[in-house]
């Protein structure tokens, strides 16, 4: 079982998806988790972890046009809410989104700042990708960003509304 508050690093993106899937297990309706870092970090690789270990349907891919996806479970455990909340502008516009968090896994990229009355309490999951790192590209020249092999350090700390 994952230690909260906990700080981990990890080497590889299959150690990124693996802490993912370990962490999925251990969640259920009404967990919510704000994940946050740089592009490339490797957020969507650990939501996929978290699909995989809530046995959900897939594939989770990033939600980035669609602002929210929901996958719902294969074995009748909580569905996967996969959101992304970087083109929004506040806490409003991800209530707005009508997210069913006392019934599912809610898990929102970018959303540092935007959970002030949408929820009483959440994981903070902080990941740092190292400064000056060599950018991984695909054979077209893109950045391979998430799928990139070097260490980013995982943080995980509660979060809750002030009171």
């Amino acid at each position: 079982m994952i230690q909260i508050p906990s700080t981990t690093v990890l080497d590889t993106a299959d150690d990124m998806h693996a802490f993912g899937v370990e962490l999925g297990r251990t969640l259920s309706a009404g967990d919510l988790l704000v994940l946050t870092g740089p592009l490339g970090a490797g957020k969507t690789t650990l939501t996929r972890g978290i699909g995989e270990g809530l046995g959900v349907r897939g594939p989770v891919t990033s939600p980035t046009f669609v602002l929210a996806r929901t996958h719902p479970s294969l074995s009748g455990g909580a569905p996967l809410v996969h959101v992304d909340a970087y083109r929004l502008g506040d806490a409003m516009e991800l209530d707005d989104l009508d997210i069913d968090f006392a019934g599912s896994v809610v898990v929102v990229e970018w959303g540092r700042g935007m959970l002030h009355g949408v929820a009483e309490s959440w994981l903070e999951v902080e990941i740092d990708r190292p400064t000056g790192a060599v950018e991984a590209v695909h054979g077209d020249g893109t950045d391979a960003g998430d799928e990139a092999d070097e260490p980013r350090t995982v943080r995980i700390s509660r979060g809750a509304a002030s009171a």
